[in-house]
């Protein structure tokens, strides 16, 4: 079988050279990999640098195409690159990963045995190891501090399981044809979206252990929580399109912002008419989330490879990351009304072009 590679970038000059580093010393035959590179619409040389690989080992692959996005959205430029992808497995692969030399043979390997949606666990990496980037990759490696999601650790033995969503997933064309592409209508949670429409068409998504694929963090806690901001306000608007492809756990840091904001009245409230009683559930609140903050950080640090005095922060990173989360969650809600009224069709419209060009 023929495997589609697809890359899509924005202002990702700084970390190519090294994904394309992977992508050469891949194990699978290169002249049955097609390589599919979007660039939408960078400001840098992303674009240069997809152009100069095609030029510099094209002729090694069985295809290398360099395509625009001139919208910037994420799930445009997958859209653009399902509409030119002609393998017969495509894989999803961010500009910020990086995979080991069997990646696309594992992925070929397991479609090949009958799976129609197949990835695995995609841990955490830094692109340039200091001691205050490893207590950052300690907080996104916590459960504490990211979420539960299985794909976010790998396991210890070899096995397979099936799941509702994955990172930098293989899909057999058949799968397009019947859930059509990308919703351009949603940020950050594309991804769900189409997981959900393709459970919804019969298809089970397999993760296996074999497979494994390592996304960057992001280098400075600002960069973090901006992330955090943004994952947590496309949930909150995400419940207004697809709630089925939401758990529960992305609302945790929700829940938790919103028994801050009451405790916080409440205790306003006891001091101003000395009902001293109103304060329980505040301090209540304190002693069990101060708690687990302890315990946690405890775990990330001994789990942690490297540690340093810096691990000293991840009592104030863990609840800085889930009150940004928890109040992205809030402003996305709030704005969810406004939001769907502005919704066009043409998302919806995107998708069916996209399961029309593989039902062909």
């Amino acid at each position: 079988m023929t495997v589609s590679l697809c890359v899509i970038a924005y202002n990702e000059e700084r970390v190519l050279d090294h994904l394309f580093e992977d992508i050469l010393a891949q194990s699978f035959d290169k002249e049955k990999t097609e390589l599919v590179f979007v660039d939408s619409d960078s400001s840098d040389g992303t674009r240069n640098k997809f152009v100069d690989f095609k030029g510099k080992y094209g002729k090694e692959y069985l295809s290398v195409k360099v395509l625009d996005n001139p919208r910037r959205i994420q799930a445009a430029g997958w859209n653009t690159a399902l509409m030119a992808a002609e393998g017969d497995i495509i894989i999803r692969l961010d500009a910020h990963a990086s995979i080991p030399r069997d990646f696309i043979e594992n992925n070929e390997r397991l479609i090949g045995e009958g799976e129609y949606v197949c990835g695995g666990a995609r841990p955490n990496n830094i692109e340039e190891p200091t001691p205050y980037r490893e207590m950052l990759l300690a907080a996104e490696e916590s459960m504490f501090g990211s979420s539960i999601a299985g794909f976010r650790r790998r396991g210890t033995e070899s096995k397979r399981k099936y799941v509702n969503s994955l990172f930098h997933g293989a899909y057999r064309r058949e799968v397009f044809a019947k859930a059509g592409g990308f919703d351009t209508s949603l940020g950050r949670t594309e991804d769900n979206e189409l997981h959900y429409r393709i459970r919804q068409n019969g298809f089970k998504i397999c993760q296996s252990d074999e497979i494994v694929s390592y996304q960057n963090i992001r280098p400075t806690l600002r960069s973090m929580l901006r992330q955090k901001y943004g994952n947590g306000k496309w949930i909150g608007l995400t419940l207004g399109k697809c709630p089925g492809c939401l758990s529960l756990y992305h609302f945790v840091p929700f829940c938790f912002v919103m028994a801050v904001i009451i405790c916080v009245v409440l205790e306003i409230t006891a001091a101003i008419s000395g009902l001293w009683w109103l304060s329980l559930p505040f301090y209540a609140l304190c002693i069990a989330y101060g708690a687990a903050d302890i315990v946690m950080t405890a775990a990330a640090v001994i789990t942690a490879k490297h540690k340093s005095l810096y691990m000293i922060m991840l009592p104030v990173v863990f609840p800085l990351l889930h009150i940004v989360y928890g109040t992205g969650t809030l402003v996305g809600l709030v704005q969810l009304p406004k939001w769907k009224k502005s919704l066009d069709g043409s998302a919806e419209k995107e998708i069916e072009e996209v399961r029309w060009r593989f039902c062909k």
